[in-house]
This record gives C-alpha cells, structure tokens and sequence, in this order.
C-alpha cells in the first residue's frame, strides 16, 4: 500500500494555504523531471514553507500509518520532514535508475534536518532494499538525530539490513542513548551473537565502574544463556533502580519467571516490584520498556 496519499493528507491537516500551493507546484515540476540539482533545490527550498513543529499525529493517524506501513510510526516526524518526504515520493521515476541517482544526489549535499527527511522516506520507497548501502552510511554518522531517522520508528533496517549491519545498529542504539525500544522488529531478530556483544559491553561498563545502560537488557531475550541470567540477576541486586526494571522485564523475557518471582517476594522497591509484576502478567515484548524511557517520563 502507498502512503503518499497519508503522507499528503497529514499535510492537507497542517500547511498553510501558501504553503500547500507551493506543495503543489513543486511536484508538478518534480513529476515532469528536473535535473537532479534542481530536486536537491525543492527539497532544501522546503524549510521556506514548512516549520519543524513536531507533527504530532493523533492516535487515527498513528494506527493508519502502521495500516499502510507496517512499522512506520510518524510520532517524531516534524512538519518539514514529511513535507520534504512527500516530495520525494512525487518523483515517477522512483522505481528506475534515474530516481534513484537523483535521490543520491539530494544525500550529497543534504543538511542535517535534509538528510533526516531523506533517510526516513527510504522505507517509502519501491524496492526500499537498492538503497541498504544508503543506510549504512546513514548508520555511521556522528549526528544522532540522522542516525535515529535511519532505524527508528521504520521498518527499513528490520527488512532491509543484514545480520552485521543490524546487530551493528543495535549496538550503536545503545552506545549512543538512542531508544532501542523504538527499533521495529527487535524482537523477531534477536540472536546468540547479539546477545554476547550485548553482554560483553555490560561486562565493559562493569569494569569502568559504570551502570548497565538499561536498553542493552532489550537485546537478550531467550539467547542470552546461563551468562545472561547471571548479568541479570546481578542487575536485579544493584542500586540502578532503572536498570533493575529492566533486567527485570529482561528476565521475563528470557523465560526465567520462576526466578523473577523469587525476587518480587523479596522485593521493597514500589516501582521495580510494579514492572516486575508487569513482566510476569505476560508484557514482555520491546514495548515494555517505553515505561522506562526518560525521554518520556511525565510525558501524557
């Protein structure tokens, strides 16, 4: 299913008139084929028309957008981000090589805000998987806004990246804060490999005498082994209260409900008793841990 019409129709909601007239003439003259210069032009010439207010979408606009993409979330796309995504998908050539030179080109001299848009309209995209290299590169950027557009709240690196470039990703997630819950499939693409990259930066974090980040207890699941139980139950005995919650759902998550138990009959802390009584209820999937994150603490 195309998203462009949601796309357009998010737009339709939050442009002004002005703005949706420029909307218009500009996929006119991108569905007639500018040269490429000139489509790195209209992309850029989008911050004029469009602010980079959140898009807020409400409840409706979310559920449709995973109806017509599984895995696409727009809850943290701005404004501008889905008025230069919309722009991008005008293109009729998308399909052919000549789309994907000028959609290359627009990476090349892209901004930061630019190449956000850019990489969140790959999984738009027809035949998403050509561009996989595009990805990658995306991946190893410095800029963790970029980094984010390109495997979070998408369903692109999930069906699109192989097994290395993946659990690369993962990784980079929990090096650099981004919210790990946040990466579509997680679950279904956990491994044995993840798993023990997963565990020798807890052991590395340990040793510096520094806290767990609280995500990396996402990439266990069942592969963890007896070392992974072992890393939990240590984390469950530790002073992080936020990374006792999640070693908690951690160990949910890995089958080890008689064990969690054991530790809810001993446990005195209101809020780790409360997620450990939530993992035992059965809410282990990744979604669990958007309760532990503070990006959202307090939030509605």
């Amino acid at each position: 299913m195309s998203t462009r019409p949601l796309i357009e129709a998010f737009l339709d909601r939050r442009l002004l008139p002005a703005a949706q007239q420029w909307l218009r003439d500009a996929s006119a003259e991108i569905a007639t084929g500018p040269d490429h210069g000139r489509f790195a032009s209209l992309i850029s010439l989008a911050s004029r028309h469009a602010k980079r207010d959140a898009l807020d979408p409400d409840a409706g606009e979310i559920a449709a957008a995973g109806a017509a993409l599984e895995g696409w979330n727009p809850e943290r796309w701005t404004v501008l981000e889905t008025l230069r995504v919309a722009l991008v998908l005008v293109r009729p050539d998308l399909s052919d090589e000549t789309g994907a030179a000028a959609l290359e080109e627009a990476f090349r001299y892209a901004d930061e805000g630019e190449l956000c848009a850019l990489y969140r309209s790959l999984a738009h995209l027809p035949a998403p998987e050509r561009f996989a290299w595009r990805a990658g590169e995306g991946c190893r950027t410095n800029m963790v806004s970029v980094f984010e557009a390109v495997v979070l709240d998408t369903p692109y690196p999930a069906r699109c990246f192989d097994d290395l470039p993946w659990r690369q990703a993962v990784i980079k997630c929990v090096f650099v804060g981004a919210p790990l819950w946040r990466l579509w499939g997680l679950d279904d693409r956990l491994s044995p490999e993840l798993a023990r990259m997963a565990l020798d930066l807890a052991d590395e974090r340990r040793s510096a005498g520094r806290d767990v980040q609280h995500e990396l207890w996402l990439c266990l699941g069942a592969h963890g082994g007896e070392r992974g139980v072992e890393s939990l139950e240590r984390e469950l005995q530790g002073s992080n209260t936020i990374g006792r919650r999640a070693a908690a759902y951690a160990l949910a998550r890995a089958g080890e409900t008689a064990r969690l138990e054991r530790f809810l009959a001993e446990e005195g802390d209101a809020g780790v008793a409360d997620s450990m009584r939530d993992a035992l209820a059965g809410n282990t999937s990744q979604e669990a841990f958007r309760a532990l994150d503070p990006r959202l603490q307090g939030a509605s």
